[in-house]
């Protein structure tokens, strides 16, 4: 029985080591990349404005071609994915299978959105730089909950999130934090940022090849890839893009 046992406890790891090895992935020409908690990834291309999701396997499971740029939120919930188009004035959210479930257009009832954050599926945060106002919009009531005055922002916006009283606005230049209560601004200089994310209550930067978490005591390093690299996460593993290759780090308990 024994020698049985070590060929099972040998099968088993092989299998184990299997499932955490990425699958190989056409990331030539990628802008952005993202994985889910369910052993997908989802990849955008700006040459064709597609979005296509693969299974752990690199099996393409659904393709949305857009007809204008989008900014894709999140896949945290890959039942309801948001993405923003500035071009278009709208926001969309689309289900597991890449189809549209809802649009929210904002041209009839704002000035101009710059960035647009979906909070729940009841709430939009968005930034308007036609009346220069940070807005939280209850989209399922068609009505403006709150407001407050937005300062200038002199580099292009690349993301927004808002939480705890706290807006969280990333520009090529840097980390703005607006606390909504005081208006007290926090600024951190970035040399290479991405995007943000929202981790229950953690809020995570993301630069070409580094995650940083934001904190009370500033600014905290969780991962540094090569220099090449394009970095993402999901809740168990590190995700390095390196020379239009995957690699999967395993994040330690």
């Amino acid at each position: 029985m024994r020698p049985l046992f070590y060929i099972l406890l040998l099968c088993s790891a092989l299998l184990g080591a299997q499932q955490k090895t990425p699958p190989p992935l056409p990331l030539v020409g990628m802008q952005d990349f993202f994985a889910d908690d369910y052993g997908n990834f989802y990849i955008y291309k700006p040459q064709d404005f597609s979005f296509t999701k693969y299974d752990a396997a690199g099996r393409v499971l659904a393709k949305q071609m857009f007809a204008l740029p989008f900014r894709i939120q999140s896949v945290q919930n890959p039942l309801s994915i948001p993405a923003f188009s500035e071009n278009a004035q709208e926001l969309r959210f689309y289900d597991h299978h890449l189809n549209l479930v809802q649009t929210i257009s904002f041209r009839q009832k704002f000035g101009f959105i710059k960035m647009a954050y979906a909070e729940d599926l009841q709430q939009i945060w968005l930034m308007d730089e036609g009346s220069k106002q940070l807005l939280q919009y209850n989209y399922r009531d068609d009505k403006v909950v709150s407001s407050l005055p937005f300062f200038a922002v002199a580099s292009p916006v690349l993301d927004l999130v808002v939480h705890d009283g706290l807006a969280y606005i990333l520009t090529q230049s840097g980390l703005t934090v607006l606390n909504m209560k005081t208006s007290y601004v926090t600024a951190y200089p970035l040399a290479q940022p991405r995007k943000l994310m929202r981790e229950n209550s953690s809020i995570l930067i993301f630069e070409k090849n580094a995650v940083w978490q934001v904190g009370a005591a500033g600014l905290a390093l969780l991962y540094q890839g090569a220099e090449d690299a394009i970095v993402d996460k999901n809740s168990d593993s590190y995700f390095e893009i390196r020379g239009n290759k995957l690699y999967l780090y395993p994040i330690k308990s």
